[in-house]
């Protein structure tokens, strides 16, 4: 099997898929004002077609595969798209990330059809910070989700809180008591500019370093970070199940170990996270027959991959909020 590869020799076998753009939530920090459809949008990729790309990517090396949105519980689709990826005999890690609401009523039904990976977001554990930063007092309900997703054998449950300045950054002692008696990981990420939060981001963003030192300080140690594993530095401390991981995309290393690529709802790969390009995919998805000629699309496109982002110079991208391509 071939395996995708960049001019800078790193190997991409993961990959994060959007499967809608809509979201439920209007977390302060990335859809604000809600979601609002746009007129004449294109419709997000069918499950034939999601299929086909997951076939194709497999083809060139895919092991791991992350269902993002917008909020991706909102597909009623969402089993079968689990099962098609789960069919796929080479993925061996499917994951989700979701916002949680819908956890208590469908979690079972996803870890069933193939799901081994869960990643919810909660930026905080006070219900009213909760409710200021996601627009939604629905904290209690979630974690019960959580605790219920606790008991179904996921090989991975990780919480996701956007790392905000003056918001939740003060709470650390909360998420210590939450991880004391409970093995998941709380991955705290640095707040990133997109096109249309320079206001927001120059009032709440918080240097990840300021977090790792703190964590330092109390005793929580540095893991060695696996060969394959995603962009978080993960701490341990002897006294906690738990784990906590940080997202630094400020660092200067952060995309030296880059091994994933995204692919929008609407089927449109993006080599960076905060590219300037997006590729369409779809028409190499209408046909089962296509899928020799997807593979070399996408061994084609490597060739264009930067070697890192410029966020430090501004350049955010063709992303104008993280819901268009589920960060």
């Amino acid at each position: 099997m071939s395996v995708l590869q960049d001019r800078f020799g790193r190997a991409f076998p993961y990959l994060r898929l959007s499967v809608i753009e809509a979201c439920n939530f209007h977390c302060s920090y990335c859809l604000p004002d809600g979601f609002h459809a746009r007129a004449g949008r294109p419709m997000p990729l069918t499950r034939e077609e999601i299929a086909r790309l997951l076939r194709g990517f497999a083809s060139v090396g895919l092991r791991k595969l992350r269902l993002t949105g917008g909020e991706p519980s909102l597909r009623r689709d969402l089993p079968e798209i689990i099962a098609s990826a789960a069919a796929v005999g080479s993925i061996d890690s499917i994951a989700l990330t979701t916002n949680g609401t819908l956890l208590d009523r469908r979690v079972a039904r996803w870890r069933q059809a193939g799901l081994t990976n869960l990643n919810i977001s909660v930026d905080a554990l006070e219900r009213e910070r909760f409710h200021a930063i996601t627009g939604h007092d629905r904290l209690d309900e979630i974690l019960r989700g959580i605790e219920l997703a606790q008991g179904l054998g996921f090989k991975a449950i990780k919480l996701n809180a956007v790392l905000l300045k003056g918001l939740n950054d003060d709470l650390l002692p909360q998420w210590f008591d939450y991880l004391r008696e409970r093995d998941v990981t709380v991955r705290f990420i640095e707040l990133m500019r997109t096109g249309d939060n320079l206001a927001y981001f120059e009032r709440h963003h918080l240097r990840a370093e300021t977090l790792e030192a703190n964590l330092q300080a109390t005793g929580w140690q540095l893991l060695q970070r696996a060969p394959d594993a995603g962009p978080a530095r993960e701490y341990a401390h002897p006294d906690f199940a738990g784990r906590i991981g940080v997202i630094a995309p400020y660092s200067n290393d952060f995309c030296a170990g880059c091994n994933r690529l995204r692919v929008t709802h609407t089927g449109d790969l993006r080599l960076c996270l905060f590219g300037n390009v997006g590729i369409p995919l779809r028409p190499w998805l209408q046909d089962d027959a296509d899928c020799d000629r997807l593979a070399a699309a996408l061994q084609a496109q490597l060739g264009l991959k930067a070697i890192g982002h410029r966020l430090h110079e501004g350049e955010t991208g063709l992303v104008p909020n993280l819901s268009t391509i589920g960060g």
